[in-house]
C-alpha cells in the first residue's frame, strides 16, 4: 500500500526553524515539497532532480535545505531563518517508476511575526 506520512508543522516565530519529514511506504520515492498558502495555489518548494541536483523556489533560497535518506524512504525539509510569508500547508509528492504522482495529507506550518 502507498503512502505518505508528513510531520513537523508547528506553530513558529519569525527568525525560527522547523524541519519538516515526509516518510514513503510502497513502492513510491519521495520528491520534494509544495506549499500552499490561505487564497493562493500551490507551489513549489523544493525537489530532488537526481543524487546531487536540488531545484528550489526563489523565495527559500538560502533558507530551506532538502534532503532525503534512501534507507528511510524519507525526504525532509529543513527550514531556517522563517518569515510570515513561509505560512502555509505544506505538502509531500512522490513518484513511483510510471511516473505517477502521490500526495501527502499536508502539514502546517504558522510563523507568526
Amino acid at each position: 500500500q502507498v503512502q505518505l506520512v508528513e510531520s513537523g508543522g508547528d506553530l513558529v516565530q519569525a527568525g525560527g526553524s522547523l524541519r519538516l519529514s515526509c516518510a514513503a511506504s510502497g513502492s513510491i520515492t519521495p520528491m520534494g515539497w509544495y506549499r500552499q498558502a490561505p487564497g493562493k495555489q500551490r507551489e513549489l518548494v523544493a525537489v530532488i532532480i537526481s543524487g546531487i541536483r536540488r531545484n528550489y523556489a526563489d523565495s527559500v533560497k538560502g533558507r530551506f535545505t532538502i534532503s532525503r535518506d534512501n534507507a528511510k524512504n524519507t525526504v525532509y525539509l529543513q527550514m531556517n531563518s522563517l518569515k510570515s510569508e513561509d505560512t502555509a500547508v505544506y505538502y509531500c509528492y512522490a513518484m513511483d517508476g510510471l511516473g505517477s504522482q502521490y500526495w501527502g495529507q499536508g502539514t502546517q506550518v504558522t510563523v507568526s511575526s
